[in-house]
């Protein structure tokens, strides 16, 4: 039976693990490519359907603030979530266990909700289910398939779909941090619409009105209301409340929660209003509402005084957050900004500074003009698009964007005089001769009346040099990419050429036997961990990575970039590589995990690089010569008990002083010519190998010796060299060549050569 077909304890055979991994990296590779949170879960269910036979599932992620596990589902060209309860169902289960299941018969299993079926007509009968783990352990969600179209779902399938969830675990909990971010964006731009609309208004019933009516709603409240305090009586009272009936509310001032809020001047926020003891039901039953959960603020006047609070009741999906006391604060600081007006003016301004402020930093170019099509406002961005500095902008009349881009100004005028938006996509604009190609954005500017101030243009550069970069940083790091592309033009970034660079080869050792033990799932989240570390060693010294190749790597110092040193930049990566490897495999052991080993191999040569393939598929990558020696020279590691191997071309173009041994004059397989190879003992400790320089001292003398075919002084040296390092395999593999030379001399044309049969 071949190799690869032979099956391992798991059942599985090496090419059947190979296909996981490769479906694996497939998937992660077709989720990365997804840009909103909704696709990528969209891809990543049909990608498990697919691989699992199911007729069809869901992926629920955790929300930690409400406690619920939801999931999105297409309802023509709308969306409808889904929530439910992080410890309900077949899914709240396999969350809190953080363990899979496989449910033959759904109706038989008492955690099964049948109403979905109901309403949608479906008829589920089996579920696989599986917890959604990231590297750290962590558990953000479950995915849930449905159906088996042939068979039952089997461990295999919950392996795959265990594999699939954990590969794009990382992409799921960034597409929430970036959807997150974007709701709290979209929140942050409609709260300030909202606060300029507020203090347009002077009369303070209106104001107050306007303010909790907005409150409740951007807070997904049910009702709110505002108590404020009546001295002369000491009762808090209220006439406004939205939802409620227009009725006068009095309570003492030391009462309730409310008057907690208003005596202590400190925020009170209660997920479950009736487990709390100063929550008076009173008026629950007076109006028949129900109160579950209670958000209460203080307002306070300009001199730190207590005059009111703020109540907000219900927040729709769960409990009030953090953000939602923040907002709330800054809705009631709003309404004591209109009972204090003198404070209006300070706080106009720190607004109108962070909108300055935000539009310098924005990468976009932003251009304002008034109604007279004199420009008002021009960014840092969008001064250096023209070529220009923004204050020989500002001030000028619209026709300041350039000669070349009169239309652009035409545009501009019909914003102003229609009040209508305009986009353009990849237009060409020119400026003093210099063509780049932008996305164009131009809003009309309105006041808190609705009057037209103006029209803002914004440009967004996607110009040639963005689009390589893009390309550029999957193979380096994104800071290489930026001193490449300042230095040279793009037509040399992607054009082959021919170059000296130093190649670095490594592989794990022993990988088949790890894979065996750990599985396919356990495989994956080794090479994660282990290919991050050793990334990191290589750009940390301006490497270049080329490519994964199963558990190896192939690397490059000198391309796209040279460096004076790129040969000490290589060999510093590879001590790097095995240093860090060294405190990884400690880590390990402690988990109780196999240790990981591995080998290098540097070579210095003339290479071939650039974009290489076909016009619909290309690959930056490099070939040659100098890359096929580098390749031998790791594998060449196992036969010279190595770790890193360096060929003579490394050696001489070296500036550094490392602690380097001549090990053999090697003929490798698919070569004529033989060169001499140098072993690397850097990352050794005393520990490691001990007597270092003076094992080192005498294994030189004893490979001179041996060349000279003075076998028994050389055996002598080699001798030595192990009293100094007993564990030294490569003197010991000397001896016992000398011995074979001495009883069959090669003759006097010898020239010391070793001619490697195997790569």
């Amino acid at each position: 039976m071949p190799e690869d077909a032979a099956p391992n304890r798991t059942g599985e055979t090496h090419e059947d693990q190979l296909k996981h991994l490769r479906m694996l990296l497939d998937v992660s590779r077709k989720v990365a490519a997804q840009d909103t949170l909704d696709t990528v879960l969209e891809t990543l269910i049909d990608l498990a359907a697919q691989e699992t036979g199911a007729e069809r599932g869901t992926l629920f992620l955790n929300d930690p603030g409400t406690g619920e596990l939801f999931s999105r589902v297409a309802l023509g060209m709308r969306r409808r979530e889904i929530r439910i309860m992080n410890d309900e169902g077949i899914a709240g289960a396999v969350f809190q266990s953080g363990t899979g299941e496989i449910i033959e018969n759904a109706y038989r299993d008492p955690r099964f909700n049948d109403n979905v079926d109901r309403e949608t007509g479906f008829r589920t009968q089996s579920i696989l289910c599986a917890p959604i783990r990231t590297a750290k352990d962590e558990i953000i969600g479950v995915a849930q398939m449905l159906n088996k179209e042939t068979g039952r779902f089997t461990q295999r399938d919950l392996d795959i779909l265990q594999g699939i969830t954990t590969q794009c675990a990382i992409t799921l909990q960034s597409m929430q941090l970036v959807e997150r971010i974007e709701k709290s964006r979209e929140r942050e731009v409609e709260f300030l619409n909202i606060i300029s609309e507020m203090t347009s208004e002077l009369e303070l019933n209106r104001l107050l009105n306007k303010v909790m009516s907005e409150a409740t709603r951007m807070l997904d409240a049910e009702r709110s209301t505002l108590f404020l305090n009546d001295e002369k009586t000491g009762e808090l009272f209220s006439h406004v409340g939205a939802g409620l009936d227009s009725f006068e509310i009095r309570l003492p001032n030391t009462a309730g929660i409310a008057g907690t809020v208003f005596t202590t001047g400190k925020t009170i926020n209660i997920p479950h209003a009736y487990a709390d003891l100063r929550f008076n039901p009173s008026f629950d039953r007076q109006t028949g509402f129900f109160t579950r959960s209670i958000l209460c603020v203080p307002v306070v006047n300009k001199q730190g005084k207590v005059i009111g609070v703020t109540q907000v009741l219900n927040k729709q999906g769960g409990p009030f957050d953090g953000e939602d006391e923040s907002r709330l604060k800054a809705f009631t600081a709003q309404i004591a900004i209109g009972l204090e007006n003198a404070k209006l003016f300070s706080d106009v301004q720190m607004m109108k500074n962070y909108t300055d402020a935000m539009l310098q930093s924005m990468t976009n170019g932003v251009i304002t003009v008034d109604r007279d099509m004199t420009v008002r406002t021009c960014n840092a961005a969008a001064a250096r698009l023209m070529g220009r500095t923004p204050e020989k902008v500002v001030g000028e009349p619209g026709e300041a964007i350039g000669d070349d881009n009169l239309w652009l100004v035409d545009r501009l005028r019909k914003v102003l005089e229609t009040g209508e938006g305009d986009i353009i996509m990849g237009v060409e604009l020119d400026f003093f001769g210099r063509s780049i190609t932008t996305n164009l954005t131009m809003l009309p500017l309105k006041s808190g009346e609705g009057d037209f101030l103006g029209a803002m243009v914004m440009i967004e550069d996607i110009t040639a040099e963005k689009r390589v970069k893009s390309t550029l940083a999957r193979y380096m790091d994104p800071k290489l990419a930026d001193q490449m592309l300042a230095e040279g033009s793009q037509d040399e970034v992607l054009g082959g050429r021919d170059t000296i660079a130093t190649v670095l080869f490594s592989d794990v050792r022993g990988f088949t036997t790890i894979t065996e033990s750990l599985g396919a799932q356990g495989t994956v989240k080794l090479l994660n961990e282990y290919f991050e570390l050793m990334v990191d060693c290589i750009s940390a010294q301006g490497g270049m990575l080329d490519k994964f190749i199963g558990d190896a790597m192939m690397a490059a110092f000198g391309i796209p970039i040279s460096h004076e040193d790129d040969e000490d930049r290589a060999v510093r990566a590879s001590v790097s590589m095995l240093t860090t490897l060294r405190d990884w495999n400690e880590t390990r052991k402690k988990r109780g995990e196999l240790p990981v080993d591995m080998g290098i191999g540097l070579n210095t040569d003339s290479i071939v690089a650039g974009n290489i393939g076909s016009r619909k598929r290309m690959d930056y990558t490099m070939i040659g010569d100098g890359v096929n020696l580098a390749a031998r020279l790791e594998s060449a590691c196992k036969t010279y008990h190595a770790r890193i191997l360096l060929s003579e071309h490394t050696v001489k173009r070296l500036k550094g002083i490392y602690r380097l041994r001549e090990i053999d004059r090697v003929q490798v397989k698919g070569k004529t010519k033989p060169v001499d190879i140098y072993e690397c003992l850097d990352y050794h400790t005393e520990e490691s190998f001990p007597n270092l320089m003076e094992a080192v001292g005498h294994f030189r003398d004893g490979v001179d010796r041996y060349r000279k075919q003075d076998w028994k002084r050389a055996v002598r040296s080699f001798r030595e060299a192990l009293k100094a390092n007993p564990h030294d395999a490569m003197a010991t593999d000397y001896i016992e060549r000398c011995a074979l030379m001495q009883a069959e001399p090669p003759g006097e044309g010898w020239d010391g050569v070793f001619v490697m049969k195997t790569k």
